[in-house]
């Protein structure tokens, strides 16, 4: 599936916290989140907007391998 090309970092922040992850800091322009099932997990998305493809693929990659599901599935789940 293809990855959309005009998600903010707080658009994909705000989806990801659908999956169990909640933002526990902002450092700057970087939001810090966490998920605690079943094993904690940070992620650091940068609040800019747009995201940068090559950083938006590399941060639903990470989060798609901790949450054992393909890429693709993630990007439905988010996205629709």
């Amino acid at each position: 599936m293809k990855l959309p090309r005009d998600i903010s970092g707080t658009e994909l922040a705000k989806g990801l916290e659908r999956l169990g992850y909640q933002i526990t800091r902002q450092t700057g322009s970087h939001l810090r989140l966490t998920s605690g099932s079943p094993i904690e997990h940070h992620i650091t998305i940068p609040a800019h907007d747009p995201l940068k493809v090559g950083t938006l693929a590399a941060i639903l990659t990470d989060v798609a391998a901790h949450e054992k599901m393909s890429r693709d599935d993630l990007i439905r789940e988010l996205w629709g």
